[in-house]
């Protein structure tokens, strides 16, 4: 389950922001998690109750958005949302395609209490 080392390593990054302010509670943070990224939400989710335990994002309400796969064919420049990593273009048939976005893993943005 690498979703906790990831969950793990979101709190570690929010702790060394929240402690460059020298902030002691975060109200909010807002992740953004692609498709294609490999993470299952889920159970990133299930890793965070857990790793934000004792922690400046004890009480923080966290948002995970879910960013869509979208991908470009490299014969036409069709974008399209593909179903897998591998997608046929719908437009002309074509076999390879680049991901141009649903790969993200990123933290948006991060809230802290006055």
């Amino acid at each position: 389950m690498h979703e906790l080392s990831i969950a793990m390593n979101i709190v570690e990054i929010v702790e060394e922001h929240a402690g460059t302010y020298e902030i002691n509670s975060v109200s909010d943070v807002e992740i953004d998690v692609g498709r294609m990224s490999g993470v299952v939400i889920d159970a990133l989710r299930f890793a965070l109750e857990e790793a934000v335990k004792s922690s400046v994002m004890e009480s923080a309400k966290i948002s995970i958005n879910e960013i869509p796969a979208k991908s470009r064919c490299l014969a036409c420049s069709h974008e399209f949302e593909p179903d897998d990593i591998i997608a046929v273009c719908p437009e002309c048939g074509h076999l390879y395609a680049d991901i141009i976005s649903g790969k993200e893993l990123k933290i948006r943005k991060i809230r802290y209490e006055e």
